[in-house]
Parts: C-alpha cells; structure tokens; sequence
C-alpha cells in the first residue's frame, strides 16, 4: 500500500497536468455564465492556466528523474521539455484564436478543448504505460476532430474534419488491436514490462503488434502511412487550429514513439529500419506534394507532412548515439514555432488561401512576410535559425548509427523543398499587390511575430539549449 505521504508526492509529479484539468474546467463554467461579449475572458482564463502549468513544469525540470504513478507516467526532463513547448504553442494558439473566432458568440467553451488537446499531447509525453498512452491518444484526436469542425457552417471545415476523424478512427482502431497484442505478449501493459516480457528472438506477432502501434502514432504525427489528413485540415480547418493540430500533437507522439521503440528487444524487431522507411517516404511525399500546390495553407500542410519524416530520424539513433535525445528535442523546438508562424501569418490575413493572395506581402505588411520567410528558411535550415541547428544534428545523428543512405535522401529533400519555398517567397517580395491588405487583430500579430522571433533566438542560443538538453532522459523503468 502507499502511503499518504507517497501519494501527495506522486500527485505533485503531475501537478501540471492537474493545472490544465483545473484550468479547462474553470474556462468552462466561465464561458457556460458568461454573455456573448465577455466570451473573450474564457481566453484569459486559458492564458492564465498556460502559465500556472508553464511555471509548475519549470519547477520540476531540476527534479530527479524517474517514475511515478506505479511507472505508468515519466517524471524525467525530456517530457518537461516536451511539456514547455506545447505550452507554449497552445499559448500562442489561445493569441491566434481570439481575434479569428471574436464573432463566435459562443467561442468560449473552445478554449477547454484546446487546454484538454494540450493535455493530451502532454499526457503522451509522459506516458510510460500504453493504457494511458491510449487514453492521451483518444483525447488528443477526441479534441483535434472538434476543434477542426469548430465552423460548424462551413464546408471544408466540415470535410476536413471528417477526413481526420475517418483515418484517426482507422489508425486508432489498428494500434489498440496492436496494444492488445503486446499486452498478451508480455503479460503487462508498462513499458518496463514491455521490455522484460517481450521475447528476444522478436516474432510475427510481436512484429504485427509493433508495427499497428507504429501506425497509430504515425497519424498523430502525420506521418505516412496516416498522413492523408494534414493537408485537408491545414486547409479547411479554422486557420489557428491547424496551427495547432499540424504541430503540438506531434510533441508528445514524436516523444512517446522514442519511449516505446527503446523498450523493444534491441535488434530483433527491426523498428530501425521501419521507421528510417517511414522518415524517407514521408519527408519525399511531402516535399513533392508540396511542388504542385497552388493554396498556400494546402502547402505548409503538407510541409508539416515533410517535416515529421526529418524529425523521424532522431528516433531511428535511440539508443545508439547520445545525440538523438537532444537532436528530437531541438527540432521540436525549432518546428512548433516555425509552423506557428507559418500559420499565423495567415491568421493575421484573415485566413488566405490562394498564393497569388500573397503577391507584394512585403510591401503592405513587411512584418508579416517577414515571419514567413523566417520561418521557410528555418524549414530549410538556412543558418543562424533554429531549423538550421536541428537539420545538422538530424543528419549527424543518422550518420552516426549507420544510416547514411537516410541522411542523403533528407539532404535531397532539402534541396527540393527550396524550390517550393522559393515559389512562394519570390511573389510575397516582388510580386504586386493584388489589393487592400487587411489584418485581422493585434494579438495574433504580437503571436505570429513572437513565434517568428523564437527562430532567431533559439538558433542563436543554440548551444546553451543543447546543454540543457544533454542531461534529458527517456525513462522507462
């Protein structure tokens, strides 16, 4: 039995998490009371929670690390980091949503399922049991689907949000098939007994079961073969969650996948070679898709697409080089921010779609065509910007472990993903405008700006945040 003493501890390991809970629960009796024009407080309350679980996480990053929660839950530096940066996006999203959904009466109640979407990301971060990883799961897409339809009266919001709960439903449905596998094959659902109860020698059912977990977390991250659902949402989706759906999910699955494949039997199930497969196909099909797009929104979906098969070869290095930690940790941070200012500059514009809508950006509004180009070129790894920083130690890390032939095919699609960037930037800086540009609020400029910042300074900052991630652990028993 525990102890009273034992259980406040655990319950402070997750104190956090409780604070979304809390925070999500009070913006809603708030926006349930409150009239139509005071709805905008309910984004007040959601900042305010933001904060409350920022400063709390910050508090445990000194912590030891290790497991709570009868090790169910990590308690180590790599999900408080992950923790700190889907905060801080879903801080930015709370800046984003307020002037875009300003004459929703009702937007209010919006804001706890964007608190609860951040807790389930966060939740799979930490999750070191795949009972709770199901549950962080269900609740991250449960919210993602509604938030995505959010404009009940509009078409594409509506497809788009089919299409992502039809794969959600399919891809969730193939990883509780192969969570049920595992458990029958280890005889317990933590990781620890994931790792000593799995057999050495691997075997097809194990294998079956690996890759089904594999393809549920491969649609949380878009990643192939789930990815189909990305460009559609990044297009008809209200513009600031596709912000945040296309990027904060992929936190806590990027971080989840990384505890998982380390408790496999090393060597045996071959999960290397799979995901560096995965890592190729989906950054190429991206990048290529990329090339024939027309609608700008369309466009940095499937960029969100490519980017999930660069940040994909950090997993493949687990476990053999001391860099993968850091290098999955530094293109979290360096992505999130790039693909929030990506999508907040079509916030500000009132949602654009189409390219030529861009045309003479520069001239108007040099600010917001300057987040755009920041964040393009951090996605190409122009230095001194952060993506910069990720795509050297994505690449050396690969090279470390052996996989070279993966290292080239992202140098490739590096290269041609310029060409697409270039298609768009080139217009914004030359092109002439097509007509009036109108901005859509203040707080989603500050957001957009402050996001596009973030590039320089964690590039700049690279190796002070490079310390702070070598110690990050991926605990699991």
């Amino acid at each position: 039995m525990t102890d009273n003493g034992g259980m406040l501890a655990m319950v402070g390991d997750v104190l956090p998490e409780i604070a979304l809970v809390l925070g999500g629960v009070i913006v809603l009796i708030y926006a349930l009371f409150a009239g139509p024009k005071r709805q905008v407080g309910a984004a007040v309350l959601a900042l305010v929670t933001t904060a409350v679980a920022t400063a709390l996480t910050l508090a445990m990053l000194d912590r030891e690390q290790g497991l709570t929660f009868f090790d169910t839950y990590a308690r180590d530096a790599t999900a408080a980091w992950a923790r700190l940066i889907i905060l801080g996006a879903t801080a930015v999203t709370i800046a984003l949503s307020v002037p875009w959904f300003r004459r929703d009466p009702r937007h209010g109640e919006y804001y706890t399922i964007l608190l609860y979407s951040a807790l389930g990301a966060a939740l799979l971060a930490g999750a070191t049991d795949l009972k709770e990883f199901l549950v962080a799961m269900l609740l991250s897409s449960a919210t993602g689907f509604i938030m995505s339809a959010y404009h009940r009266r509009s078409s594409p919001a509506a497809e788009a949000a089919m299409k992502y709960y039809l794969i959600g439903a399919l891809a969730n449905s193939a990883m509780l098939m192969g969570v049920a596998i595992l458990f029958g094959l280890a005889g317990g659902t933590t990781l620890a007994a994931l790792s000593a109860g799995l057999p050495a020698t691997g075997g097809i059912a194990a294998v079956i079961a690996v890759g089904l977990v594999i393809v549920g977390l491969a649609f949380k991250l878009g990643a192939v073969p789930a990815h189909a659902w990305v460009p559609d949402v990044a297009q008809g989706a209200p513009a600031p969650v596709a912000a945040f759906v296309t990027a904060v999910p992929k936190v806590g699955a990027f971080v989840f996948l990384a505890r998982f494949v380390l408790a496999l039997p090393p060597g045996s199930l071959g999960w290397e070679v799979l995901i560096a497969v995965i890592a190729a196909a989906t950054m190429t099909l991206g990048n290529l898709a990329c090339l024939w797009q027309d609608d700008f929104r369309r466009l940095l979906g499937w960029s969100a697409v490519s980017q999930a098969g660069y940040g994909l070869m950090a997993i493949v290095a687990l476990g053999q080089s001391d860099l993968a930690i850091p290098a999955l940790l530094f293109f979290l941070i360096a992505y999130v921010p790039g693909n929030l200012a990506a999508f907040g500059a079509v916030v500000e514009l009132r949602g654009r779609t189409a390219i030529t809508d861009y045309a003479g950006l520069a001239r108007a509004r040099p600010g917001l065509a300057g987040s755009i180009l920041l964040s393009f070129l951090s996605f190409i790894g122009v230095p001194p910007l952060s993506g910069f920083v990720a795509k050297l130690l994505l690449f050396l890390v690969a090279i470390q472990v052996g996989y070279t032939w993966l290292a080239v095919v992202a140098a490739i699609n590096t290269v041609v993903s310029i060409f697409y960037y270039v298609r768009v930037l080139a217009p914004i800086y030359f092109g002439e405008l097509p007509g009036p540009v109108a901005v859509l609020g203040r707080s989603a400029g500050w957001a957009t700006f402050v996001s596009a910042g973030a590039l320089v300074v964690v590039g700049v900052l690279a190796e002070p945040f490079m310390a702070a991630f070598a110690g990050a652990q991926l605990v699991i028993k």
